[in-house]
This record gives C-alpha cells, structure tokens and sequence, in this order.
C-alpha cells in the first residue's frame, strides 16, 4: 500500500511537474488516509483495492468530528480523489470508490488586501541603508508590483529578470513561464539590491540566485514570510498577513484601476479564469464600502 502511494508522488514529481510543497501537502494527507485505514482494520496489509465509498465517507466524517476546517478536508479529499483516479488509470483497483463524493461547500471569504495608501507606506518601511533593508524592499516591491508568488520569488534567478526591458520572466506552477512587466518602484529598488549583492558576489554560494540572506544563501520561505508578516503588522491590523495578501493586493488594485480580467489572469499565472474573479467579488465590495461612506443618498450615516 505505501508502495503504491511513492510511485503516485513519483508520477506527480515527473510527469505532472508538481512542486515540493504540493508534493509535501499530498503525501501528508494521503498518509493520513491510510493510517486511518490501517487503524481501523488493526491491520498495516490493507488491500487498495477492498477500499470502498464508505471507508472514505467515514475517513471525511472522523475529519469533521474532530473539528477539521471545511477547506483542509477539501484538500484532502481532493488527494484522494486523485490517488483513486491513478490507481485506476494503473490497472491497481477495478473501481473508483471515491468517485461521487462531494467536498463541502466551502464559505466564499473574500481576500484580504490593501489600501492603495498602506501599499506605499508598506513599501517605505525597509531601511534603505542595509543589505537586508534594501532586498526586503526589493521583495516587497516585487510581490506588489509583479503579483509573483513566494515560491517563484524564492526561486528566481538572474537570467529571469530583464531590467533592460522592463520585465521579468517568471517560472509559475509546473515550469509554466509567464513575462510580466516590473514598474518604475519595483524596478528602481530591484536595482538598488543587485548593486549590493553583486558587490558581495564572491559570498554567494549560488549567485545565481536573486534574493539570498547576508551569507549568500537562498532564502527559505518562513525567512521570507516572517519578513512580509512583520511590515504588514506594521500597517494593518488584519489577521492572517502573508505575502499572498500582496498578490491579491496586486490583482486587486489593477482592477480597480480599470484592468481587464483576462489580462489579469495572465499576469497571476492562473489557468482558469474562474480563480482569478474573485478579485471581481474584492472589487464590487471595495466600491460599494466608497459608496456607502461617500454618497449622500446611501442611507449610511458617516
């Protein structure tokens, strides 16, 4: 059974080019399902292919009663599913038992983002006379003005990034490039890191790396997103800050200024379009907050 399980990862490292921590995410979760198998029959040689509908029903409801968030049981039916639809495709089981069960329907909450106001005072907070001053910026600025994700920033490298042309070259989900144009700010504080970390290249111990820490070295993504997370504290009292907020923040601020969606969707590295209309739903609510607090006739008193 568990050999099984590192052959599907294998398939989705290889063939579906997944990422390591989506890699990570499903071996957790599919890990989790067959303990729970396991314990359940008081057996470890449990056969795959006498796993039936009900096993996994139960396996969801255990989740839920021990009070397991809608959306992480989401994830991790979503796993399942797609552990099945493999083991099926393989010849390994004759049926699919988790075909027809539905995930639960998940609230609609919305994204946090910024102000257009916060988003430049959240770009002034680095010191502009450090090392690390100056690259925190330079990522800030890039999350903002880009719309790049933490992965793919931690994952940038020298050749991707065209200051002569105005633009980056970004390496989204599985290997899938997309070129998307940097601003005057983001590229002003980009240059202002490269002139420093390149007078320190003889330190690095990839240079080809972009962003690295005062030793030379890549960034992990907590360093990163404590960084983010301290700032945004600075000049917001949201809960849950992290560098995605600059993503939606991003997206969000392009379409109140007029963006088409389409366009949008390119520039985030979404395949579907759908993912990307939910900063149409942050948008309406942004406007109709200015309405209702602007318009004499709104019936809101201010």
């Amino acid at each position: 059974m568990w050999t099984q399980l590192d052959n599907f990862l294998h398939y989705l490292r290889t063939e579906r080019v997944y990422s390591q921590n989506t890699l990570v995410s499903y071996r957790t979760d599919l890990s989790q399902f067959l303990e729970y198998l396991e314990n359940r029959e008081g057996s470890s040689q449990v056969r795959l292919d006498m796993v039936d509908t009900g096993n996994i029903k139960d396996f969801v409801e255990n989740l839920f009663i021990h009070g397991l968030n809608k959306r992480s049981i989401a994830r991790k039916l979503s796993a399942i599913k797609s552990y099945f639809r493999y083991l099926k495709r393989m010849g390994i089981i004759s049926a699919n038992p988790a075909l027809g069960i539905s995930a639960p329907k998940l609230d609609k909450n919305l994204p946090v983002v910024l102000d257009e106001e916060q988003a430049r005072k959240l770009m002034e907070l680095p010191p502009d006379n450090t090392f690390e001053g100056k690259r925190d910026r330079a990522i800030l600025e890039l999350f903002y003005g880009c719309g790049i994700r933490l992965s793919e920033l931690i994952h940038l490298r020298m050749k991707q990034i065209r200051l002569e042309s105005d633009y980056i070259i970004i390496e989204g989900k599985r290997k899938k490039e997309r070129i998307v144009p940097i601003g005057k700010y983001a590229r002003s504080a980009l240059e202002r890191y490269l002139k420093i970390r390149n007078e320190k290249i003889r330190l690095f111990m990839n240079p080809e790396i972009v962003f690295v820490n005062k030793n030379g070295k890549s960034l992990y993504p907590l360093s990163v997103q404590k960084m983010v997370k301290k700032y945004l504290g600075e000049i917001s009292e949201q809960e849950h800050l992290s560098p995605h907020v600059l993503r939606h923040t991003f997206a969000t601020h392009l379409l109140d200024r007029g963006a088409d969606l389409l366009s949008v969707k390119e520039l985030l590295g979404h395949s579907s379009l759908s993912t990307t209309q939910i900063y149409t739903h942050v948008s309406m609510e942004r406007l109709k907050n200015v309405y209702q607090h602007a318009h004499p006739r709104s019936g809101k008193d201010v």
